[in-house]
């Protein structure tokens, strides 16, 4: 039986459509996927991202048992600031890829897919093992709500006592929206400026409410996680599962910035991740445009010429892009046919159709 975060009863309410997404019965659409899509890039959406994992990390070496646990530098980051990581087994596969908030000197807040919840906790309770700091699972008490699209900071501007122009990309701080205590980040998935409000799952059908009653003389929409899937894809995102796995390390992904070899001392998949560092990747992730109205999906295989040719590689995620207009997908695609311009054909339930490889992201807001 699914599980349900504290806003499926508002959810209800709305009219959502659910579907099971890691365990988890979750909001896909609540009218129209293309206008919540619409909405996000013009206006704003509202989402529920409660699924997600919230595990701290505290105590004198928390910062140390972060740099030997993940592939990043998290000492390096400073209190009120995030940063983007991976977590990998020891022959350098991901494991999951993570944001990382630090709330002060020895407190770290990681924040982990849902599917990978249980991996990502048990991994950080293994490799704390000998620090002096303490992991902490809060994500069943934890509620994790979106406000995401060009008007998020006049909506939760008129709500909030956060200075939200002095909040930074990726940046955090501690705040109250209408009496609600929240930890606003100004992070997100969808390519667009926006927030993301942490608050205890008691509080959350409240602070929605609020937030949709602000918002919607707006034009925000409460969103699902189809729209969400088609915004990440635009803006050229990785899903775990799809371009990200375990059989891959962050260098297959076009990802080896976030692995950080100066940071001092050993880390989990250190050793591994050198060596595949070293070498040329034979598979890269890219991005393909098509033509007409036919999207390449999950699993759909790719060549190199027609229909006779050899398979050179397979897609990851595609749609037909709301907001360009034209199908676009990520794929894994052999090293040689990698360069934007190159064109590609793929195979689409047995109808070969052109592709072209294109640089990521497809959408960059402006």
């Amino acid at each position: 039986m699914s599980r349900e975060t504290s806003l499926h009863g508002v959810h209800k309410g709305l009219g959502a459509l659910f579907t099971d997404f890691a365990g988890w019965s979750m909001p896909v659409r609540y009218a129209s996927e293309l206008a919540e899509h619409k909405a996000v890039r013009e206006a704003a959406g509202l989402f529920d991202l409660s699924h997600m994992a919230e595990i701290h990390v505290t105590g004198k070496q928390a910062a140390d048992v972060l740099d030997f646990a993940l592939v990043g530098n998290l000492t390096g980051v400073k209190p009120g600031r995030a940063r983007y990581t991976m977590i990998c087994n020891p022959e350098g596969g991901v494991l999951d890829d993570l944001v990382v908030y630090r709330l002060a000197d020895e407190h770290y807040l990681v924040v982990a897919n849902a599917g990978n919840a249980k991996v990502v906790a048990d991994a950080l309770a293994e490799r704390v093992a000998g620090f002096d700091a303490v992991v902490d699972d809060r994500s069943e008490t934890t509620a994790l709500i979106a406000v995401q699209g060009p008007k998020a900071v006049e909506i939760l501007g008129a709500v909030t006592d956060a200075d939200l122009d002095a909040l930074k990309y990726y940046a955090s701080v501690p705040a109250s929206v209408k009496g609600h205590d929240v930890l606003l980040a100004r992070t997100g998935y969808t390519g667009e400026d926006g927030f993301e409000l942490f608050v205890d799952a008691d509080e959350a059908p409240a602070l929605w409410r609020l937030l949709l009653e602000t918002g919607e003389p707006h034009g925000l929409v409460p969103a699902g996680l189809a729209c969400r899937d088609t915004l990440r894809l635009e803006a050229g995102m990785p899903l775990y599962g799809n371009e990200l796995t375990v059989d891959q390390s962050p260098f297959e992904a076009g990802l080896g910035r976030v692995v950080k070899f100066e940071k001092p001392g050993d880390f989990v998949g250190r050793a591994a991740l050198e060596e595949r560092s070293k070498q040329d990747v034979p598979r890269v992730r890219v991005g393909l445009k098509g033509a007409g109205r036919r999207a390449p999906r999950h699993g759909y295989q790719l060549l190199a010429d027609g229909v006779d040719s050899a398979v050179i590689g397979e897609v990851t995620s595609g749609a037909l892009s709301p907001t360009l207009g034209y199908p676009i997908a990520m794929a894994y695609v052999d090293r040689a046919y990698a360069e934007p311009g190159t064109k590609l054909s793929v195979d689409i339930r047995g109808r070969i159709e052109p592709v072209e490889v294109v640089a990521l992201p497809f959408y960059s807001r402006a």
